[in-house]
């Protein structure tokens, strides 16, 4: 389904993201979902993690920035004031996968965007009743995703 509509899930060109995580249960334990919107609320990207740190922060927002050409990266990253945030922008800007004229924004009502969408999403997710596994998890979370886009 993903290579049938990958010609559609460009989101729409935008200058500034919006960056969060948020919780979801998966066999009864709290894992994190990264997610990204552009300034008009479409999702840009999302990365499933067990944990929630620099090194997780940084797989996600490599994984986002790698989909775009290099004109079509942000010019602004808006995030809440997790510290991991800004050791993997400035990891990333050392290894030339972030430009390194992008701003990185800690503005907490900037994100009030993707704290919405989270709670659109999680409507969808809990009439499942859970998850029983990461990969259940992530391809039907991919699902949602996708048709939301």
């Amino acid at each position: 389904m993903e290579k049938r509509l990958k010609y559609f899930w460009r989101p729409t060109f935008s200058y500034s993201w919006r960056v969060d995580e948020t919780y979801i249960k998966v066999k009864g334990q709290w894992k994190y979902l990264y997610r990204a919107v552009d300034a008009r609320g479409n999702t840009i990207d999302f990365y499933l993690s067990s944990t929630r740190n620099t090194h997780a922060a940084k797989r996600f927002l490599s994984k986002a920035l790698r989909r775009f050409k290099y004109w079509e990266n942000p010019r602004s990253i808006n995030t809440d004031k997790a510290p991991a945030y800004t050791a993997a922008i400035k990891e990333l800007k050392e290894e030339g996968i972030c430009p390194a004229d992008i701003e990185h924004k800690q503005v907490k009502y900037l994100n009030n965007i993707v704290e919405a969408d989270h709670g659109k999403l999680k409507r969808l997710i809990k009439p499942t009743l859970g998850f029983k596994s990461m990969k259940t998890a992530y391809a039907t979370i991919k699902g949602f995703e996708l048709m939301r886009m």
